[in-house]
């Protein structure tokens, strides 16, 4: 676990100094060399739900080099971000780019998560098993990994995919999103694995388009400077302010009813609103960002649990039509926070406020969001439905 500032990979694995990191162009990654048995911590990194939605098919994509090995930092916080770029994606970019320079080929990008096609693919592969294996810290193996899967999904969506809904642009849903305040009292913190990072069907990124960054803010489980940035703001504003909506069965969630509130969340109290941390990837994923979150609380606060909040009802979402959940109680990271939203409405401290809208707001995005992915699979010749994961959970 990260203890005060994030323990940097070895030099070998660094990025150039600060003065080139706006000068480098990002790159792939592929999934099929990292064993989540090799670290704890790591536990649940490699389950993929069935049936995910592709994230950018490059047809005969360029390779690294060819427009030029720049990833800007405003395209990288185009994305939906306001960090700096990582230092651990810029190395694994360069690494990128050294094999095309040494054997004299274009990469290729295609398939979900944008994995290397054609023939540096087994080249590519063997290089990651070997600098992976010799990574012996478990933080170092978790920052390579993340650094991979997101320099992957960068440069093999570069020119594909909106920066704002991470559609393919022909499907691009944007100019219906209507953009709308959050409530000062609270903010979103998408904590989200990097296998949901630029991927279509993923919900969090709605959160952002709707609310902008400094009431959502995405976090990607694995990158230093993100995490940085979320824990700093969380022992700025202090432990009492901050929620995990998380159903976690090893203790007692609380309900929203529950919450204590020491002050009125009013539209004139904005120094130090409501953190709620949404877990923004699958379920089988959850457990390795859940732990990595409550170890780091253990480390600031010395406290073995984190407060967990869960909402006292919540149906399917509607995005289950094509990224079903594994249970019936489970649902899309979107949904839950329109229902934490609707749920906090019916709080004496937030009456009246107009979450009850805002959760609203959220709702029709989902719509927006599921009409625009059904229209795209129809066009595409393919079926609009999943199959169910939860029939024993009925």
């Amino acid at each position: 676990m990260l203890s005060g500032p994030a323990r940097a990979l070895a030099p070998r694995f660094l990025a150039p100094p600060p003065v080139n990191l706006h000068k480098t162009r990002t790159n792939h990654a592929s999934t099929s060399f990292f064993q989540p048995r090799a670290s704890p911590s790591m536990a649940a990194l490699g389950s993929v739900l069935e049936g995910e939605e592709e994230i950018a098919t490059c047809q005969g994509g360029s390779g690294v080099l060819e427009e030029g090995p720049m990833v800007s930092l405003s395209e990288w916080q185009g994305w939906g971000t306001d960090s700096p770029l990582p230092a651990t994606v810029v190395a694994a970019i360069k690494e990128m780019m050294d094999l095309e320079r040494e054997f004299g080929d274009k990469m290729k990008f295609g398939g979900v998560g944008s994995k290397i096609k054609g023939n540096l693919r087994v080249i590519d592969d063997k290089k990651k098993r070997s600098v992976y294996a010799k990574l012996s810290d478990p933080e170092q193996k978790l920052q390579y990994y993340t650094a991979r899967q997101v320099a992957c999904r960068l440069v093999g969506s570069r020119g594909y995919l909106c920066q704002k809904c991470w559609l393919p642009k022909e499907d691009c849903m944007c100019s219906r999103i209507v953009p709308c305040n959050l409530l000062h009292g609270i903010r979103f913190w998408l904590y989200m694995h990097p296998k949901d990072f630029l991927r279509q069907n993923n919900t969090g990124k709605l959160l952002w388009q709707l609310f902008g960054n400094q009431a959502a803010t995405m976090c990607v489980f694995g990158i230093p400077e993100q995490e940085e940035i979320m824990w700093d703001e969380f022992k700025s504003a202090g432990k009492d302010t901050i929620w995990l909506l998380y159903p976690n069965v090893n203790s007692s969630p609380k309900s929203v009813g529950d919450i204590i509130l020491d002050r009125s969340f009013s539209e004139e109290n904005k120094e130090k609103p409501l953190n709620f941390v949404l877990l923004d990837g699958t379920w089988s994923n959850s457990s390795a960002m859940y732990r990595r979150l409550k170890e780091r609380w253990a480390t600031i606060w010395g406290e073995e649990d984190l407060p967990c909040v869960s909402l006292s009802s919540l149906g399917a979402s509607v995005m289950h039509k094509l990224r079903p959940q594994p249970a019936w109680d489970r649902t899309c990271t979107a949904a839950a926070a329109a229902g934490l939203l609707a749920e906090l409405d019916l709080h004496e401290e937030f009456r009246g406020l107009g979450l009850d809208k805002q959760a609203d707001a959220i709702e029709d995005s989902l719509d927006i969001l599921l009409d625009a992915l059904t229209a795209r699979r129809r066009r595409m010749g393919r079926s609009t439905t999943r199959k169910e994961r939860h029939n024993n959970c009925i």
